[in-house]
């Protein structure tokens, strides 16, 4: 029935199928052969989503509730399709292969044409842990949906010596598949090009991996934190890859390729029983590489790279020591920092060309690699990888992982609604100044109190910010102490990350002295409301001395304040990077680092914030 059928109305079955349908199920009719080009349909046969269809007398079939209920029975492998990727699923190998399409809708109006198609992005092998490395092959499909907008295979796999396993393959009209477990399926395996592995941090840094910097290490074991990328290679692919919450283990496999270059070539997923999701986002230049030479140094340098879409793009450079995250700016610009002060702002567009500008400050050392997670007036063709993520793990986990609310700033301003905005000492004080130079200090004896006022409230506020990281150090090294002695085999892990939870006590100390008392503030505002009870020429250079104390005591608590966020972000890094030899490692760097992020929530603007 279905030669005839295929031409009817003057189109193959094949052409009408993609042109009106989201989602096709095919089945090629014969097993995938060692080379395959997905763009020749030769011998494809779509599924059609009403299986009577494939009866000698469809009508009668459809009126009778006999012929209901049967199963498809596919005579080669199963193809799923749909707008963004082709899916094959090789029964011989037990692998699903996915290929990206390229978006026609991008900006600038690619056409990638049907060469589009055979673009491989990803294998997927489901492995069954218990096979003790036997290989599996897939000994079923059987159709669970097929509704024209949504496809779902399940899958049963065959290996010799071990129980049959099997995992539910999901695709809608979006990039992504989901990939449910069955209940004896331990572990999916995915193999893919993957030149960094991300692991995002929205309140503090990305954790970063790149193979080079394990020259001898087979696999890392990484933070299972939900939502992971891996930029791939060719620079025009991201794998996204996301999971609800449970005890997920994520371990990357390296290898190395021609000319001793590392790269990872497997990523393996402990899935805990549910589900993980994929997606490929696919665009030129969707991410990139750029090599920081020691010519950028105080230059503004334009990167032959160039955006293909608006987003949030980011980077990570070198600023105080510890790798930070900064998001390209729409202009050219200054910046104030906590520790290393005023510079150019390092990274910008103008237009679609990127530019750098590196200094003493932000060096330009290593690579850096430009890719993004977020929206920023970005097209609705365009999936980000937080648009992934809530669409698969829902908008209340998101919520939890994007923390938007931690990533508001702190207010110090008692009257920041009134519009009085700078009430740092500096700030304050330079006001105060211009009162005294005027010689108005009686008659604005009030406006002069006020701005005393907002500057105490704001030395509180920070002072009270300094003291939740000494908490926070406190309380992290104490429980670094007790893992130390119940968990010898990580000592020179742990003891690293106890060295830097160290420091913020040790910054704290060095400056207490300068950063003063409640009393003493209390003193100088005595002072500086006791010069504007009566005018006097000498006021002013009394005032001047006293703004030197103010702000000699202000800046040592900007300073101490600034080190403490970063310390803490540095602290959130090595535990990440830290742990990758060892899963228990993994767990601890998981709790640290959550602290971590609990300490990081809403910095106050004197803290080097990585967020921007």
């Amino acid at each position: 029935m279905l030669v005839p059928f295929a031409f009817i109305g003057g189109l193959p079955l094949i052409q009408r199928i993609e042109a009106a349908t989201n989602v096709v199920i095919w089945d090629m009719s014969s097993p995938f052969a060692d080379t395959f080009n997905v763009a020749n349909r030769a011998g494809w046969m779509p599924v059609p989503r009403d299986i009577v269809a494939l009866e000698a007398d469809p009508p009668k079939a459809s009126s009778d509730p006999g012929y209901y209920g049967r199963e498809y029975s596919f005579k080669g492998d199963a193809v799923v399709e749909s707008r963004r990727l082709t899916a094959v699923f090789r029964s011989a190998t037990g692998r699903v292969v996915i290929y990206s399409k390229a978006d026609e809708t991008l900006p600038g109006g690619s056409t990638p044409g049907k060469e589009s198609r055979g673009r491989k992005i990803l294998e997927v092998e489901v492995i069954p842990f218990q096979t003790n490395g036997q290989p599996a092959r897939i000994s079923h499909c059987e159709i669970l949906r097929n509704a024209g907008d949504e496809a779902a295979l399940e899958v049963s796999y065959s290996a010799r010596g071990s129980k049959d396993v099997s995992a539910v393959f999901s695709f809608g009209k979006t990039e992504i598949v989901e990939v449910k477990p069955g209940s004896k399926l331990k572990g999916i395996r995915l193999f893919s090009p993957v030149e960094y592995g991300v692991v995002p941090g929205f309140v503090g840094d990305d954790l970063i991996f790149d193979p080079a910097k394990y020259p001898s290490a087979d696999a890392l074991c990484i933070p299972p934190e939900n939502l992971f990328l891996g930029l791939l290679q060719g620079e025009d692919n991201l794998l996204v890859m996301t999971w609800p919450n449970g005890k997920q283990q994520l371990k990357l496999g390296l290898i190395n390729q021609s000319q001793g270059k590392r790269r990872f070539e497997s990523i393996d997923f402990d899935n805990d029983g549910q589900s993980l999701y994929l997606a490929a986002l696919s665009a030129p230049g969707i991410w990139h590489r750029e090599e920081l030479k020691p010519g950028y140094l105080e230059k503004d340098v334009a990167s032959q790279w160039k955006r293909p879409f608006p987003a949030k793009w980011i980077t990570q450079l070198d600023e105080a020591g510890v790798k930070t995250r900064f998001a390209f700016r729409e202009s050219k610009g200054q910046v104030w920092r906590g520790v290393p002060g005023s510079y150019s702002y390092p990274v910008w567009f103008d237009g679609t060309d990127a530019f750098y500008h590196l200094s003493k400050k932000v060096p330009p050392k290593g690579e850096s690699l430009i890719y993004f997670l977020e929206g920023q007036d970005t097209p609705d063709s365009v999936s980000t990888p937080v648009d992934i993520m809530k669409a698969t793990l829902g908008r209340p986990m998101s919520e939890g992982v994007l923390d938007i609310a931690g990533r508001k700033l702190r207010t110090h301003h008692r009257r920041g609604g009134d519009g009085v905005h700078r009430a740092c000492t500096c700030g304050c004080t330079e006001v105060i100044q211009a009162v005294f130079e005027a010689g108005e200090e009686v008659a604005q004896k009030k406006g002069v109190e006020e701005a005393l006022n907002d500057m105490i409230y704001f030395v509180q506020h920070h002072v009270a910010r300094i003291d939740e990281y000494r908490r926070f150090a406190d309380d992290l090294v104490k429980l670094l102490e007790t893992k130390s002695s119940s968990a010898p085999e990580m000592k020179a892990f742990i003891e690293n990350l106890e060295t830097i939870a160290q420091q913020i006590s040790q910054e704290y100390n060095v400056q207490k002295e300068n950063m003063k008392s409640p009393e003493y503030t209390s003193e100088l505002t005595r002072q500086t409301m006791a010069l504007t009870s009566r005018k006097d020429p000498k006021n002013l250079k009394a005032y001047m001395e006293l703004l030197k104390a103010w702000r000699a005591m202000g800046g040592a608590q900007d300073y101490v304040l600034a080190q403490c966020h970063t310390i803490t972000r540095k602290l959130d890094q090595e535990a990440g990077y830290g742990g990758v030899a060892d899963p228990k490692a993994v767990a601890l760097a998981e709790e640290v680092r959550a602290r971590c992020r609990l300490a990081l929530r809403n910095p106050d603007g004197y803290e080097i914030w990585a967020d921007y």
